[in-house]
């Protein structure tokens, strides 16, 4: 039985977003746990498809003995404040040199984090970790597969497994892959050979979901290798929202025999390489994506309108309005959209009382150009607290704590709804909706703050799905950022242009 240290510490940054991450974001989690330290986090994320909960139990199951250190999330935003990183990982670091000696370290990273003072949130708080342990003991950690993979992530922990999905549904199984690669080292008593490379081009989230091409196939042909070269293997398509050098997509992997390591790479490369034309993905105007949802949706077989650029599972706040504005221009029958995160209208929602109609001045309190509140008389016709445990795929297990919660319907195109929430969270989970009274499958158009997540719960139950480009900070073609730090000759998009500085 070893002595393992565990800890947690993720955001995903977009750098070109309004809103930083403060310690008090990382206390509200944006659906996952807040802020713990110590013995409380196993609680925290116990039963939840969160990657510590599935390393957890595997090393548990393995017989070793767990010290809790610290574990934090936020919602995706700008950058992670220096007060909160350093909060965070003083604490955990303070309280890793009080667990010592220990055997081995597992963390749950997410791999794009950036703070105010450090490009490379993981990098950092790696070497810490590694300055407290030293050489010998292993570090392992999981990885979401939006990681923007760098140097000294390579450097600081001896292995790293990433998520193969995205939706996100092996959340869990990779902090369990992880945690299998660690209790390995202990038990042989030696360390992996590794091995990574990047690649050349970004993409934008849509196109990296793992259910559609050309995902789905790479990931099928890494598990292919892994079987043909006793290796395990990881492929992060980048997250291409953040402004930092190493942004962009790699290939990674360990095993016992370095030269295999080093084929199964450069064969992964090579087949990501040879799908950079396919990474391109269609992408719809409001009002266009609203007008062909009216002709195909149908109760029990909705449409969805995904949209992408207001995504607070990448940055944005979740309160632009441009495709609620299209809903009701084009007074759309049978209409979801949500959700929306608008504090003051929920409130205001709540003190009016359920049947109320009254004016409101939805979202826009991002100031995104192109952006503005949307405002006219709704009715409210339902009211929520925002306390509810997801049951999808991805969230599953997911006890949410989103504040005032409404569903509102629009007077002047009653065929349009839309809800609204306290705290920013992605619509990834049907439950979200239920818990005001929406049951989505009965609806003939949903559109979803969300870019892949929501393909879990909701791609079963549509005719079909449509990436909307409304205005948002999350830009779902990397070429409309205005990049300053990313390393020259990188393609900003599949098969576009090269990035000159």
């Amino acid at each position: 039985m070893a002595r393992i240290a565990i800890g947690g510490f993720q955001h995903e940054t977009n750098t070109f977003a309004p809103s930083p991450a403060d310690y008090a974001a990382f206390e509200a989690g944006g659906g996952w746990p807040g802020v713990q330290y110590g013995e409380p986090l196993f609680g925290a994320v116990a039963g939840a498809n969160i990657p510590a909960a599935g390393a957890i139990d595997a090393l548990r199951a393995a017989g070793h003995q767990l010290v809790g250190t610290a574990w934090a999330a936020a919602s995706p935003s700008a950058q992670v404040t220096r007060e909160a990183y350093e909060r965070i990982a003083g604490e955990m670091v303070r309280r890793l040199k009080e667990a010592l000696p220990v055997d081995g370290v597992y963390l749950d990273l997410h791999g794009a984090m950036v703070a105010e003072h450090f490009d490379d949130g993981e990098g950092e708080l790696l070497r810490r970790v590694r300055e407290v342990v030293g050489s010998r003991t292993p570090v392992a950690a999981s990885l979401d597969l939006h990681c923007n993979y760098t140097r000294a992530m390579f450097a600081g922990a001896d292995a790293f497994v990433a998520y193969r999905t995205y939706p996100h549904v092996d959340m869990a199984e990779t902090g369990a892959r992880a945690a299998r690669l660690l209790d390995a080292m202990l038990r042989r008593g030696d360390r992996l050979a590794g091995a990574w490379h990047d690649l050349d081009f970004l993409t934008g989230l849509p196109s990296q979901c793992s259910f559609i091409e050309p995902c789905k196939g790479i990931y099928a042909e890494l598990e292919a290798l892994e079987r043909k070269f006793a290796v395990t293997l990881s492929f992060t398509p980048g997250f291409p929202m953040a402004d930092i050098e190493e942004c962009g997509m790699a290939v990674l992997g360990y095993g016992d025999d370095a030269s295999k390591v080093q084929k199964a790479i450069a064969e992964l490369r090579g087949h990501v390489a040879d799908a950079e034309k396919d990474f391109e993905l269609e992408l719809h105007l409001p009002d266009d994506a609203v007008l062909r949802a009216k002709q195909r949706g149908e109760p029990g077989r909705p449409v969805v309108l995904a949209d992408t650029q207001d995504n607070p599972g990448a940055g944005g706040n979740g309160d632009t309005t441009g495709l609620l504005a299209a809903l009701v221009r084009q007074r759309a029958e049978g209409a979801v959209l949500g959700l929306l995160i608008d504090k003051e209208s929920a409130a205001k929602a709540h003190e009016a009382g359920q049947g109320a109609t009254l004016g409101f001045a939805l979202g826009g309190k991002s100031r995104i150009p192109g952006d503005a509140p949307f405002e006219g008389e709704f009715t409210v016709e339902k009211l929520g607290d925002g306390k509810f445990t997801c049951t999808g795929p991805m969230f599953k297990g997911f006890r949410m704590t989103l504040g005032n919660m409404a569903l509102l319907r629009s007077k002047a195109a009653p065929g349009v709804r839309v809800v609204i929430a306290s705290r920013k969270v992605q619509a990834a989970d049907q439950e979200m909706f239920r818990h005001v009274g929406v049951e989505p499958v009965r609806e003939r158009i949903l559109g979803l703050k969300s870019s892949v997540h929501f393909r879990a719960d909701f791609e079963p139950i549509a005719k079909e799905v449509l990436v909307v480009k409304a205005p948002g900070p999350a830009l779902a073609d990397p070429t409309e950022f205005k990049w300053t730090k990313l390393r020259k000759g990188v393609r900003l998009r599949p098969m576009g242009p090269a990035y000159q500085g």
